[in-house]
Parts: structure tokens; C-alpha cells; sequence
């Protein structure tokens, strides 16, 4: 939400999640120094994997049954292939002629068409039943992320969530679609061809069992191999997408300080973990299946040798031998595929359990109800905070800000200006001291009436996939058309609405019209008069667009506020000189507070700021300006050069 770049005092930048957008190229969360602070979000144990599908297949039962009952008449009608083959050879050796071939051949005929027709309408009910159960899935998932506590989403960083949400959920969907209907075909193939070697001869049964000690020894070996390597496989494809978001979003940051060697390092080293993860998937599952090609050989030579004694004793005919050999042969090829998609059961149980561990954390603090605010206003007292086990940002900050005040925080990077300011928004709990929102501790409100009361708005703005009626909706689902023009009149941004191909019902966002910059930030601002909160944050609302941009944007921003108390984190000074209060701070304290010609006639800290920030904007042998005083402003004389 917030991309400022407050460096924190551990080394980190302050931003919304402590490692994205601005981060310290170099100290990154995701780099290897780092990695310890992240806290992962949990994943589920096999016991609540079991229960939640248990759950989600609760309310499908029939769907269950019926699918099983399909695959399972359409297995059994497959298994008759194999009688009806060894008939027809005792029926050759008895030199029947081919009169008797017509029937047990129109017969097979038969069985293959019913169990093609069985398989098919089976496997479409199985992956009917699968695509239920990761749509439920998918949504538990959502809900429950959308609910969770900003920190702990923070925390444990925005790649693990986008793993989840994306790779694991791919890994889910292509077992559902591919690998669940084969498996369940295969497994009932295997056991009711058991029961069909029992009912030729017992002894064929044995025979057959002769390969299963091996088979069972090699899945115990597979399993205690497979199932580590592929839980690292999916937290070190979660560690790779959050460097790739870090570097990514980060890349001016990363080009300003010229760490593009530093951070494809880590990428680097992100992938080659990944990748290593990967290539040892690749051997277990190539020694899994030599061991498997040496159980089919003993359970083959098995049933042969086992054929040719009752034959020669004269127990079973050459035709039952025969039926007995291709059953077995018949089972290779699903005991292979059951062994096989264990690789992607392995899998796609690692994904589950990742995307069940998030459905099962619970949801953020209650709310408090609809409490009344006695007015805007905002009373911070002692508050402090640190992330994780690092220093210290903010250090027992006392703040009051009266109901309608316009108030700018200012300060160096690493002051703790965004902290301070998404404490106040309810992004971050703080670790000591309290928030008050109109009277109200931000505690009695929980963290919908916080969000209720405060809208915060960031230099990055996300444009939903839809209409631009509906994005701006998002605020106010209700408002109607001629509340969106005056929210978009009011920041200055209608004309441009209205020039749209299709006006309001263009569809913004991905694969539709593309906003710019400018365009992008006036649409939040107008979803903030939408919303319409006592309480408004605007932290570096307006950087990424240019200075004339960021121009037109402040005007907007000043439109927007009208009426409402408001905080600016203001990196452009101009800003903090257009407030009605300025607070700076430094290094976690509120060191100054006052006026714009207030604080640059003290000559303190901001008055430093603000001759740095003149100088910075002076053409070359122009003279240094001197301080504004009162009597400048009442003779009409500029108090703020203009950007």
C-alpha cells in the first residue's frame, strides 16, 4: 500500500511490507540475511488437510458416489477382457472352429465400448467433483487472505501469498484435471484385478503378491524423499517470486543506488535454489521407477512360472494361465500410474496443505461495532513500534491532530513518517502506546471501524480489471451514476472520465484501457470522496507523476480533504508548506512542530530540509532567497518557491 523508502534503523526500508516497493536493495527481506524475519504463513498438517477435504466433500456426497460408482462398474466391466481373451484360447486349442470365436468376440466388442463409455462419464464426474472442491478451496482461500491482519501478511511477505495463490493453486488445478481421474481409475483397476486373480486361482494371487514387497519398499523410499524435497521446492518457488517482486517493483531504487549486480545476485542464487530443489525431485523419481521396473519383473516371472506348473499339473487350462498373465501385465501399466502420480500427489498435497494452512488462521480482531466518532480528530500517545525483532522505528510519539486539520509529517528517510502513519491507518498494531480515532481508542473499533475511519492512499494504486464505474464503486457499492461524476468533478478528473471511448463504462485495468499515472491516483482520490471517511493519509500520493503531474495531483489531493481531517507524508515540501501544521520528525521522535513560517524562521530541522529542497530546485548563480516572514506574506510576497 505505501511505497515510501523510510529506511528503518535494522537496515530495511519502511515501507508497507518492509521489503517491496523502495526497499534497501541490499537488505532486503529476502535476502539470505534477512530470511529469518520472515514469518511464513503456516502450513496445514496432514491431519487438517484431511479434515478440510473431508469438509468440502461433506456437501458433495452424491457427486462422490455416483462418480465412484461409475469408475468402479466401468473397471469391472474393463476386467472381463482378460476371461473372455483366455477363452478364446482354450477355445483354439480345442479346435472349435471359428464359428465358436463369434460370440466371446462380439462380446469384447461390447465390453471395450461400455468401458470407454463407463471411463469417460467416470473421469467427467471425478474432475466435475475435483473442480468443486479447489473452487470452494480457492474461495476459503481468498476470503480468509483478504481478512487476514495487514502485519501478518507483511510479515511473512507478498511472495509466499502469490505462491499460494498462483503456482500452488496451478499445481492443484492440473492434478484435478489430469492426474485425480487416472489415479482413481488406477487404483480401482488394481484392486478389483486382485479380485479377479483370486477367483482364476489363488495361487495366481500369490503370485502376484511376490512383486508388492518391493513395490511397497520403493513408494516407503520415494515418500521419505519425495514429500521434504517438494515442501522446500514450494517455499523456495515463494522466496524466488518475492526477490522477483522486491527487484522488479523496486527497480529505480535498485538503478538509483546501482545495485543491479547486487540483486541479480540474489536472483540469482533464488533460482538456483529452486532449480536445485527441482533436479532432485527429478532423481528420486528416476531411482522410484527402476525400482518399479524390478518389481514388475519378479511379479511377471512369478505368475509365468506359477502358469506353466498348474498347466503342466493340469490345475487350469492353457486359456486361464493366459487370462492370469495378461490380468497381470494389465496391472502394470495402472500401478505404475498410481506409483507415478504419487510425484504429483506429492505435489499437489504440498500445495493443499500451504493454501489449507491460510483458510485455517483466523480472521482478523472482531469489530467494534458501528461506534460514533465524536469528530475527525486523531490523539496518538507514546506510541512506539518496531517490526520484527529489529530496532525501534518510532520511539513514544506523542501527536494531536485536531477534527478537519490538514497536518504534513516530514523528515529525512528513515524518520518513520509511513510507520507513523499506517499505525494511525491500522495497518500495523504498535507495540506500545495507543491510537485514538475521534475520541475513540483505535482497539474499541477493531480493525473495520480503523478502515472505516481512515482511508489511506499510496502512490500505488491498483486499477481493478472492469469499468471504470465499477472500480470507483469499490468505495461506495450503492452510489449512482451522478455520485460518480461529482466524485470525479471534485479532483478535477471528469473531463477526462467523460473523454473515455465508452465514458464510465470503459473497462479499465488488465486488457482494457490504460490509465496513466496521473489518471491512476485522480481515481483513488475520488474513490476516497466516495468513501467519504473522517479520517484521510496520504502518503507520497503524488510522486510517480511527474511534476506537473504531481502538481495537478496536489490540487486534487487538497479538493479530496476538504471537509476531512487530514495526514500527508509529504516528500515534496511544497506540500508540507500548504498545510496548516507541520510535524517532522527524526529518527522516530517528533523533534518540530508548527507552521510552515513557523518552523523555517525557528532555523531548525525543517528549516535545513526546506533550504536543501530550494537548493535543490535553484538555477545555477541564482541567489540563496532569504528566510519568508510574516511581513512577506502580508505584503503579498511569496513564502514558497513553486515546483
Amino acid at each position: 500500500m505505501t511505497l515510501t523508502e523510510d529506511t528503518r534503523p535494522d537496515g530495511r526500508t519502511d515501507t508497507a511490507e518492509g521489503h517491496g516497493r523502495g526497499t534497501d536493495p541490499t537488505m532486503s527481506a529476502t535476502s539470505p540475511e534477512r530470511a529469518p524475519d520472515r514469518q511464513l504463513l503456516p502450513t496445514a498438517t496432514g491431519a487438517e488437510s484431511l479434515a478440510a477435504l473431508r469438509g468440502m466433500l461433506h456437501g458433495h456426497r452424491l457427486l462422490t458416489v455416483a462418480a465412484f460408482a461409475v469408475l468402479a462398474g466401468g473397471t469391472a466391466i474393463g476386467l472381463l477382457t482378460a476371461p473372455l481373451l483366455g477363452h478364446i484360447v482354450d477355445l483354439v486349442v480345442e479346435h472349435r472352429g471359428a464359428s465358436a470365436l463369434t460370440l466371446p468376440l462380439t462380446l469384447l466388442v461390447v465390453v471395450a465400448v461400455a468401458r470407454g463409455g463407463a471411463a469417460a462419464v467416470g473421469s467427467t464426474l471425478v474432475a466435475r467433483l475435483g473442480e468443486t472442491v479447489l473452487a470452494t478451496l480457492r474461495e476459503q482461500f481468498i476470503e480468509r487472505a483478504l481478512r487476514l491482519p495487514l502485519d501478518r501478511v507483511e510479515a511473512a511477505g507478498s511472495g509466499d501469498l502469490v505462491s499460494r495463490v498462483t503456482s500452488d493453486v496451478t499445481v492443484i488445478g492440473k492434478s484435478v484435471r489430469q492426474a485425480l481421474p487416472e489415479f482413481s481409475r488406477s487404483a480401482l483397476t488394481i484392486a478389483l484385478t486382485f479380485a479377479g486373480l483370486a477367483v482364476l486361482d489363488w495361487r495366481f494371487l500369490l503370485a502376484a503378491l511376490l512383486a508388492a514387497p518391493v513395490q511397497v519398499l520403493s513408494v516407503r523410499w520415494y515418500l521419505r524423499r519425495a514429500a521434504p524435497v517438494y515442501r522446500e521446492h514450494r517455499v523456495a518457488t515463494g522466496a524466488l517470486q518475492h526477490q522477483l517482486l522486491d527487484s522488479v517493483g523496486g527497480v529505480r531504487t535498485v538503478r538509483a543506488f546501482r545495485l543491479n549486480g547486487t540483486h541479480a545476485g540474489l536472483l540469482e542464487k533464488r533460482s538456483e535454489a529452486a532449480r536445485d530443489l527441482g533436479l532432485r525431485g527429478i532423481h528420486i523419481v528416476t531411482g522410484f521407477f527402476s525400482r518399479l521396473n524390478l518389481a514388475e519383473f519378479i511379479g511377471l516371472a512369478a505368475m509365468l512360472g506359477t502358469g506353466f506348473v498348474l498347466v503342466d499339473r493340469g490345475a487350469v487350462s492353457i486359456g486361464t494361465a493366459t487370462a492370469a498373465a495378461l490380468y497381470f501385465h494389465s496391472l502394470f501399466n495402472p500401478i505404475n500410474a498410481t506409483l507415478y502420480l504419487l510425484d504429483d500427489a506429492q505435489s499437489a498435497g504440498a500445495s493443499f496443505a500451504r493454501l489449507v494452512g491460510v483458510s485455517n488462521l483466523p480472521a482478523e480482531g472482531a469489530d467494534g461495532g458501528h461506534r460514533a466518532l465524536a469528530d475527525g480528530s486523531v490523539e496518538v500517545t507514546a506510541l512506539s513500534h518496531a517490526y520484527g525483532s529489529g530496532a525501534p522505528v518510532l520511539h513514544e510519539v506523542d501527536l494531536r491532530v485536531r477534527g478537519g486539520e490538514r497536518v504534513a509529517l516530514v523528515g529525512a528517510s528513515g524518520a518513520g513518517k509511513t510507520t507513523l502513519a499506517k499505525l494511525i491507518a491500522g495497518v500495523h498494531s504498535p507495540t506500545g502506546g495507543s491510537v485514538a480515532l475521534g475520541g475513540v481508542d483505535a482497539r474499541e473499533l477493531g480493525p473495520a471501524g480503523v478502515r472505516r475511519a481512515v482511508a489511506l492512499i499510496s502512490q500505488e494504486v491498483h486499477v481493478f480489471a472492469g469499468t471504470l464505474a465499477d472500480d470507483l464503486r469499490l468505495a461506495r457499492p450503492e452510489a449512482g451514476d451522478e455520485e460518480l461524476h461529482a466524485a470525479l468533478d471534485r479532483v478535477g478528473a471528469l473531463d477526462w472520465a467523460k473523454a473515455l471511448p465508452d465514458g464510465l463504462a470503459t473497462v479499465v485495468g488488465e486488457g482494457g484501457h490504460r490509465l496513466t499515472v496521473t489518471q491512476a491516483q485522480h481515481l483513488a482520490l475520488a474513490r476516497l470522496v466516495l468513501a467519504d471517511p473522517p479520517i484521510a493519509i496520504l502518503d507520497e500520493a503524488t510522486a510517480d507523476a511527474g511534476s506537473a503531474g504531481a502538481r495537478v495531483l496536489e490540487d486534487a489531493a487538497a479538493r479530496a480533504l476538504e471537509g476531512r481531517t487530514g495526514l500527508l507524508v509529504a516528500h515534496r515540501l511544497p506540500q508540507a508548506a500548504a498545510a496548516d501544521r507541520v510535524v517532522v520528525l527524526d529518527q522516530g521522535r517528533v523533534v518540530e512542530t508548527g507552521t510552515h513560517e513557523e518552523l523555517v524562521a525557528a532555523g531548525g530541522r525543517y528549516a535545513d530540509l526546506w533550504a536543501a529542497w530550494s537548493d535543490s530546485r535553484r538555477e545555477p548563480g541564482e541567489k540563496v532567497p532569504r528566510p519568508a516572514t510574516d511581513a512577506d506574506a502580508d505584503a503579498g510576497l511569496p513564502v514558497a518557491p513553486t515546483v
